[in-house]
């Protein structure tokens, strides 16, 4: 069954008579004019309609008072069974055919090629269609929304409808979602999807919905070799702050300083 967005994601906020409603918005330019461009009366209402949006959503990262959470991935641990693929579908209900945690298996072969593969996102497993003579190596890289501090996707949002909250989660306000797609442009590493249902865009909340209740995002609760690590960085007894004193970690593309919060442990320079 989907979940509906937790309390504080999907704000309200009352009418002031001198704004314009993001309802008013879309029916007096529409959709496409968002995409195109307004001309000068149009981007009056635009700026009119964006500084009311930044008044109510700080997006920008803000000091944590309570948990700050963060995802770690053990690559020597994941065998590659799907489960966790399947836990995350059916908790959040997505569609078939896009994910919002998929696994990739990386296979060097001896001649120094580098295949990678995830039919149905790693859902169903995955075949041994190689000769184990010509692999120098495979291994299976689990990949989600990292979750990132400083996030191509909420700078890119025009109306503020992605946002990282008090807990460090980047989030979707469906309701806000005016369909431009720029934050699944934005996004480096490939996290986010256009929900055809929805006619929002999609991605990994971490199940906030399960985490703001103490429990575990659905992926990480079904992994039977605990490859998934979750937990709050402010809490130096949670698992993910024990996994990342003990274990050398790294995060996919650090070049481009997202503030990733999504860490792996055996991380080979193949992966991309």
């Amino acid at each position: 069954m989907p979940h509906d967005p937790p309390d504080g994601v999907n704000p309200n906020p009352p009418q002031d008579p001198n704004d314009v409603s993001r309802a008013e918005f879309l029916k007096g330019v529409g959709r496409s004019a968002v995409l195109i461009g307004l001309g000068a009366a149009g981007y009056a209402t635009w700026n009119r309609v964006t500084s009311k949006l930044a008044r109510e959503r700080e997006l920008t990262k803000r000091p944590s008072q309570g948990p700050w959470y963060a995802m770690a991935v053990d690559i020597e641990k994941c065998i590659g069974c799907g489960r966790c693929v399947v836990a995350c579908s059916k908790e959040n209900n997505v569609p078939e055919g896009h994910f919002r945690t998929w696994i990739e298996k990386y296979v060097i072969t001896k001649d120094g090629r580098v295949l990678i593969s995830s039919p149905n996102g790693g859902m169903d497993g995955f075949s041994d269609d190689m000769p184990e003579s010509d692999i120098e190596r495979a291994f299976f890289v689990p990949k989600l929304c990292n979750h990132c501090e400083t996030s191509p996707c909420t700078q890119v949002c025009p109306v503020g409808a992605t946002f990282l909250t008090d807990d460090g989660v980047v989030l979707v306000d469906y309701e806000w979602c005016v369909g431009c797609r720029y934050c699944i442009q934005a996004c480096p590493y490939g996290s986010r999807f256009w929900n055809r249902t929805k006619r929002t865009a999609d991605k990994c909340t971490m199940c906030f919905h399960r985490i703001q209740k103490g429990l575990q995002p659905a992926c990480v609760e079904v992994c039977p070799t605990g490859a998934r690590i979750f937990g709050d960085t402010n809490d130096p007894e949670s698992p993910i702050s024990v996994f990342m004193r003990e274990n050398a970690t790294m995060t996919l593309k650090p070049h481009l300083r997202t503030g990733a919060k999504l860490a792996y442990k055996g991380l080979s320079k193949e992966v991309v």
